[in-house]
């Protein structure tokens, strides 16, 4: 097994954007905790015999979750499952949650500084942060409702990097407002730090999230996209002169910093969710938990998985071998398509790619089909071009 993914639903407050499952009541949090314990210990047969490389926290803000709170999971995936020697556990964290005022509630209640925050995430096996910086600019952040201010951004970087060498940040591009020369402010920023891995994401309108709400009733103007397009060419350049490799469509990191917990699902291989919303992969099945917190938890505590699944055609198969390939430095490999599906799936592929390889979008390098830098952006639509029809 590659790797486990646990998620922590919990959030101090909505991000405009965000269509991802969270709550903002910490009411059942130690009710959810005990579930994903019960998660964790009724699905250890699933994956017996394999090794979990990755352990990875998301959310949700898993930065909310105490020291103690992540040991006791952390645990609990030792306890259950054969764990690698030094594997990559990763936790998304929020940069209101890693710098603390030593006079606030929470750090005196707790005896906590910001430094010990991250010596304490060093001590339960944390190796990995990934930080929802988003940008560096008030007026982005306020726009977005995200819970931190833009001195916070750099100060939780200022002392993550005392600490951790494995920290990826959080940027959005495309922002209604964001101009080029403010996002590539952002880019130096981040880059400022030395911080060896990005992720950056174009902002996206998801259906009944606020931001639509707001865009339809004119509150902000609608997202742009050649705005995002030209931003998201001038993030690749900034990020390729500083030595980054763009090895996935939103991912960017220097040699031996790419994510291996999200790198382990680009390249197909298996892994566990654990948590309400949380999907799994054995290779043949897709399955994905409850999206409701009150109804993972009481099925759990009836020791009932919260799970529906789906087996895998060999047309979903290789749908999703094009998807995710075509996102990657790895490409699609010819030789694979025709190994894994048969002739007939791979002089199919190559019938649709021609026009794209017509239009400078696609392009052979002997065995493998890889996406031009023009194409990059555009890459999830041409795959679907590729995508054959399950006809049964």
């Amino acid at each position: 097994m590659s790797g486990i993914y646990i998620h922590i639903p919990f959030c101090k407050q909505a991000c405009h954007y965000c269509d991802f499952h969270f709550s903002t009541s910490l009411k059942k949090k130690d009710e959810l905790i005990n579930a994903l314990v019960k998660e964790l210990m009724l699905r250890k047969d699933e994956f017996k015999n394999q090794t979990v490389k990755t352990i990875y926290f998301g959310g949700g803000t898993p930065s909310l979750l105490t020291i103690d709170e992540l040991r006791f999971l952390i645990d609990e995936v030792y306890k259950n499952y054969d764990v690698a020697d030094n594997p990559e556990i990763t936790l998304e964290a929020n940069p209101d949650d890693l710098i603390l005022n030593e006079l606030s509630p929470r750090a005196q209640s707790r005896g906590l500084t910001s430094s010990s925050i991250f010596e304490d995430y060093l001590k339960v096996g944390i190796n990995r942060l990934s930080i929802g910086i988003q940008s560096f600019f008030e007026a982005d952040l306020k726009l977005m409702n995200r819970a931190h201010n833009a001195k916070e951004a750099k100060q939780c970087l200022e002392e993550a990097t005392k600490h951790f060498q494995n920290i990826s940040v959080d940027l959005i591009y495309g922002i209604p407002g964001l101009s080029n020369d403010h996002w590539i402010e952002n880019i130096e920023t981040a880059l400022s730090f030395n911080i060896p891995h990005i992720s950056s994401y174009a902002l996206t309108v998801e259906p009944k999230t606020a931001l639509e709400s707001f865009i339809k009733k004119g509150i902000i103007k609608n997202v742009d996209d050649d705005l995002a397009q030209e931003q998201f060419h001038i993030l690749i350049e900034k990020l390729e002169e500083a030595g980054f490799v763009h090895y996935e469509l939103s991912n960017f990191g220097k040699p031996e910093y790419f994510s291996k917990n999200n790198s382990a699902y680009w390249q197909g291989k298996p892994y566990l969710g654990i948590g309400p919303s949380a999907h799994s992969f054995n290779g043949n099945e897709r399955g994905w938990n409850v999206r409701n917190n009150s109804k993972y938890i009481k099925s759990l505590e009836e020791n009932i998985l919260p799970i529906e699944s789906e087996t895998l055609s060999t047309t979903d198969k290789y749908n999703e071998y094009v998807m995710t390939g075509l996102r990657t430095i790895w490409g699609v490999s010819l030789e694979k398509v025709e190994q894994d599906f048969g002739q007939h799936y791979k002089k199919y592929l190559l019938e649709q790619s021609q026009k794209h390889i017509d239009e400078h979008l696609l392009y052979l390098d002997n065995d493998k089909l890889l996406v031009t830098k023009k194409g990059k952006f555009l890459s999830d639509g041409i795959a679907s071009d590729l995508f054959k029809l399950n006809l049964s």
